[in-house]
């Protein structure tokens, strides 16, 4: 017997996830609603971190996943990004960050097309279906799309992205329904993404012709991380090592929350790259080299929201909380939302009538994590870039130091990167679901 219908806008990683997690509970009925014509394989590497890699563990799909990575998953110490500062004619090794299990660096099409193999065939796909609003009344939704069909649903899921409608839609509902005037203004500002001052190129570098220019660079064996002023390169094998998947960082912290002129997405010639690079050191020179027709990508996110959910509307992945790249956690965010909410819906406990309790609940557990996921983001691009005005006993001066004292200044950088980290290979999404599933059998 149904207990109830789930629409789900959005088929990225975050909403393909969600509906592998929620067809463990066959009494949930599902609709996916993607705005493209087709489900795009879009993007290029993407990190699966420890604690994300359990999550997938969980929802029966890493061992195909695990068929395409470079190397495979440990649950021992295991060496990860190399850290070298960059941005000088020699380059300089700093350190290498060991961690608990490995970083699973995966090319993001595939992890999308194991995701969408991983559906059950009487899962409904609608493509060329954008929401264009939606109305709640006796706790039933109904949905409007921009090509005028019609549909209804229990529950509404907005997994469509940074510029969700979802989100517009929900924040403008919380809104009117407050006579509070700054509540108001501040659940507005929370539609529009904003310019983090962040600006990033990112290219598939073939490796074998990484290796015909630059022989010994370590990009082509292990994740690398090249640190400068106003800048980072961070580089890791993917695709069976065949493909070096490269995200080259412009940074101005200074523009962060102004206005961003032009395209947030474009193909550029690699040579726009090279005012910020050219300085850099020859295993840089070599990798800028191989970059052809980069995308350039103006990094925007999405201020903290005041809640995911309201009423039987929730929000997951980068409609509720985009991020900075730079711990490598948006993706893995996106299924942790994803396998909390299903492990809620899919609970006995959850009907219908108390839907809008159990939405608020994987609100309290999951809005605290992500945002400060995101706020560790926002630090370690700082950090990458030698920017320390935020961490306490930083200092960015390497003027007149040499050798080891100039290391060891170095070194409190990639430890504050791997303070700020090691949540990720520390903790598990065992104790939230816990949580959830205690607060929700309290109710």
């Amino acid at each position: 017997m149904q207990r109830f219908r789930v629409a789900v806008c959005g088929a990225g990683i975050g909403g393909l996830a969600t509906a592998v997690a929620l067809s463990k509970y066959d009494d949930i009925d599902l609709d996916l609603y993607e705005a493209a014509s087709k489900l795009t394989e879009v993007g290029a590497g993407v990190v699966v971190l420890p604690r994300t890699w359990d999550v997938l563990e969980k929802l029966g799909i890493s061992e195909d996943l695990s068929k395409k990575a470079p190397q495979q998953p440990k649950r021992e110490q295991a060496p990860s990004f190399t850290y070298r500062k960059g941005d000088e004619a020699e380059g300089l090794h700093i350190d290498v960050l060991m961690i608990q299990g490995r970083l699973i660096p995966l090319h993001r099409a595939e992890f999308q097309t194991t995701l969408a193999l991983h559906l059950p065939e009487h899962y409904r796909i609608h493509t060329s279906k954008r929401l264009k609003t939606y109305t709640e009344e006796n706790n039933t939704i109904a949905l409007e799309f921009e090509d005028g069909s019609k549909e209804t649903c229990d529950v509404l899921i907005g997994a469509d992205g940074i510029k969700s409608v979802t989100r517009s839609l929900l924040m403008q509902s919380l809104a009117s329904k407050t006579t509070d005037t700054a509540r108001s203004d501040s659940l507005l500002s929370c539609i529009p993404p904003e310019w983090t001052g962040v600006a990033v190129y990112r290219s598939l570098v073939p490796a074998e012709k990484l290796r015909s220019k630059s022989p010994d660079n370590p990009s082509l064996v292990r994740e690398t991380m090249y640190m400068g002023k106003h800048g980072a390169i961070v580089t890791y094998p993917i695709m069976g090592g065949t493909i070096i998947n490269t995200a080259a960082f412009t940074v101005r912290h200074d523009l962060a929350g102004t206005p961003y002129e032009g395209s947030w997405s474009e193909h550029v010639d690699a040579n726009e790259i090279g005012s910020t690079f050219a300085h850099w050191e020859p295993y840089v020179q070599a990798i800028l080299q191989c970059m052809e027709n980069p995308l350039k990508w103006a990094i925007h996110t999405v201020k903290p929201l005041e809640t995911f959910a309201s009423g039987h509307v929730a929000l997951l992945g980068d409609a509720a909380h985009a991020m900075l790249p730079n711990q490598g956690a948006g993706a893995g965010q996106a299924v942790e939302d994803a396998y909390i909410l299903a492990t809620l819906l899919g609970h006995p406990s959850t009907k219908k009538e108390n839907l809008s309790k159990a939405l608020s609940i994987y609100d309290a557990i999951r809005r605290p994590f992500s945002q400060d996921i995101a706020r560790r983001s926002r630090l370690s691009s700082q950090i990458s870039s030698f920017v320390s005005k935020e961490i306490e006993g930083l200092s960015d001066n390497f003027d007149g130091l040499q050798g080891q004292a100039k290391v060891d200044a170095l070194k409190k950088f990639s430890s504050t990167l791997k303070n700020l980290t090691q949540w990720s290979w520390h903790t598990t999404i065992d104790t939230d679901v816990e949580r959830a599933v205690s607060m929700l059998e309290a109710l």
